[in-house]
C-alpha cells in the first residue's frame, strides 16, 4: 500500500528545515506530528512521600533538559531555594547550557560530559567525591547510573521527579494514516490504551530503537521500518528510504 500520511509520534520540529519536511515535498506525502506521551511532574505530595530533602544534597545529576524541567518546577511547588552554592552535572553540553533558564551559568558550578554516555561525565563526580549528590529520575528508569555511583562509592540518591503518561487522542482528532512512527515503548502502549481495538491491517509502523522495535512485537503488531541501520542511522534517513522503495511505481 503507497503510504500518503505518515505520523511522526513527535512534537512538531521547531525548525522549517527539519528532514521531514524535505521527505514531505520529494514525495508529496503527507506528515503531522503528533506526541502519543506526554511528560507531566510528580506532585508535591507524591514526593514528599519519597523522603528525600533537596537540600540535604550538594549537588545535582542532570541527564536530560526534562530532569532540569520538572526538578526546578518541584522547587517552586515546594518552595524551596536553590543555595548559589549548588553544583550541577549535566551528560551534555547542550543541557548544561539549558540550565540557564533557570540559574545563572557559572563555569565553577555547572559541569558536563563531551559525549552523552554518563561514563563520561563521571570522572567530572568522583574529582568532586564529597558532594552529596541528587538524580533526578523518571518513574520508568533503569539502574545503570545508580550502579556507576554505587561502583564509584558516590554519595547519592535517586529521586522520581517526573513521569511519562499517554497522551491522549479526542474523538475529533482523526487516525487515518498510512504509516506510524514511533520512538519508544511508551509510544506503543499510548496507541493501544487509546485505540484498544486497533486492527493494522494495511498500515506501515516504523520504530526507532532496539527497545521501541521490541515493544511492537509483544504488542503482537507488524514491525515493517525499523531504526537505526548502518544505511540509515537517523529514523528520517530511514523513512526517505522506506518511502522511496515502497512508493516505487504504485
Amino acid at each position: 500500500m503507497k503510504v500518503k500520511k505518515v505520523l511522526v509520534s513527535q512534537p512538531k520540529p521547531a525548525s522549517e528545515k527539519s528532514p521531514y519536511y524535505d521527505i514531505a515535498e520529494k514525495y508529496g506525502v503527507k506528515i503531522d506530528f503528533r506526541p502519543f506521551i506526554k511528560v507531566e511532574s510528580v506532585s508535591a505530595r507524591e514526593f514528599r512521600q519519597q523522603k528525600i530533602s533537596i537540600l540535604d544534597y550538594t549537588a545535582v545529576i542532570f541527564t536530560s533538559r526534562h530532569a532540569i524541567d520538572h526538578f526546578f518546577h518541584l522547587c517552586t511547588e515546594l518552595r524551596v531555594n536553590i543555595p548559589e552554592t549548588m553544583k550541577y552535572f549535566c551528560v551534555t553540553e547542550a543541557i548544561a547550557l539549558y540550565i540557564q533558564k533557570y540559574v545563572q551559568y557559572r563555569k565553577r558550578k555547572i559541569f558536563f560530559g563531551s559525549t552523552g554516555k554518563f561514563e563520561d561525565l563521571l570522572p567530572s563526580i568522583t574529582k568532586h567525591k564529597t558532594e552529596k549528590y541528587l538524580v533526578p529520575m523518571s518513574d520508568v528508569h533503569t539502574d545503570d547510573i545508580k550502579n556507576l555511583l554505587d561502583k564509584s562509592k558516590v554519595q547519592h540518591v535517586e529521586a522520581v521527579m517526573y513521569r511519562t503518561v499517554s497522551n491522549d487522542f479526542t474523538s475529533e482528532e482523526e487516525f487515518d494514516y498510512d504509516m506510524l512512527i514511533f520512538f519508544s515503548p511508551a509510544g506503543i502502549t499510548s496507541l493501544k490504551k487509546n485505540f484498544p481495538d486497533f486492527q493494522q491491517k494495511d498500515i506501515q509502523i516504523g520504530a526507532f530503537g532496539a527497545t521501541t522495535a521490541q515493544a511492537v512485537r509483544d504488542a503482537g503488531l507488524r514491525l515493517d521500518l525499523e531504526a537505526p541501520t548502518a544505511q540509515a542511522p537517523s529514523m528520517t534517513a530511514a523513512l526517505d528510504m522506506f518511502i522511496k522503495e515502497n512508493n516505487k511505481g504504485k
